[in-house]
């Protein structure tokens, strides 16, 4: 994609971290824990971020389908060959466990196709992002951009991604979901152990799953419970952009987005 409108994407991001580390780090905070339809949380912090993100990409051609946004009609939605996917705070559960394992979540979509993707860490201070057509990187230490900065300047400052080999580890790693160890998932970790000498599982919330594959940190991640296409997107873009894949459970087929059911199928990504 045009690397001006990635770069709209990363500004965002940092902006929208900056307002849910706002919420999050003020003593008096309520986090005014609301429950949404689906009977999960919704924070003030996640509609803070919303509006921030919404705004910097109203700036863009294209449309935006949001975790919080409005429920926009199938109909209008089957006409959006290209559209932003945000998730605002992917993580909820983990930023009113004060745990950290949160993130901010956008992506570009294109017929389907997550092609580029961009997120951030608020807790870490760690940004990554990716197109298919230059690749995936991770930068540390950042919570804003200069007002000069483009991609290619902070491509310079970045870690290109992988940066761990999988040749550097002696284990076969499984990362799994901190809040959704399923029976399917357990199964699946025990077949592992017996195709895999050595195999660790390690537990993380949000799309941290997916930036473990991403950076080469973990071999696969299997998901046998519910996520929505703005959980994954952004991850799944930045997985595709280093050279992997995020497939539908025992299929070759990649998960696609703006689908009339926004619910993901099962999927393992490796």
């Amino acid at each position: 994609m045009d690397k001006n409108l990635l770069l709209t994407a990363i500004r965002a991001s940092l902006e929208a971290g900056s307002e849910i580390m706002s919420v999050y780090t003020d003593p008096n905070a309520d986090f005014e824990i609301e429950k949404k339809a689906d009977n999960s949380p919704l924070t003030i912090a996640d509609r803070k971020s919303h509006m921030v993100i919404a705004a910097r990409l109203a700036s863009t051609p294209y449309p935006v389908l949001s975790e919080e946004g409005k429920k926009i009609p199938v109909e209008e939605r089957q006409s959006w060959n290209e559209l932003w996917i945000v998730d605002p705070l992917d993580g909820t559960k983990e930023f009113i466990k004060r745990n950290g394992e949160f993130t901010v979540n956008i992506a570009y979509v294109k017929n389907g196709k997550p092609e580029a993707g961009v997120i951030y860490i608020p807790v870490k201070e760690e940004l990554y992002f990716a197109d298919s057509q230059y690749g995936a990187y991770k930068i540390e230490h950042i919570t804003q951009l200069d007002s000069d900065e483009t991609v290619d300047s902070l491509i310079g400052k970045a870690h290109r991604l992988p940066y761990q080999e999988e040749a550097q580890r002696s284990s076969f790693i499984i990362v799994a979901s901190r809040s959704h160890l399923t029976p399917e998932t357990e199964a699946y970790i025990e077949e592992m152990k017996q195709k895999h000498q050595e195999v660790e599982t390690v537990s993380k919330g949000s799309s941290l799953k997916l930036c473990l594959i991403a950076e080469g940190k973990a071999d696969v991640y299997p998901r046998f419970a519910p996520t929505m296409e703005w959980d994954t997107a952004a991850g799944h873009a930045i997985i595709r952009a280093m050279g992997k894949e995020v497939y539908q459970a025992g299929t070759q087929h990649p998960l696609v987005y703006n689908k009339e059911d926004l619910l993901n199928p099962w999927f393992i990504a490796e």
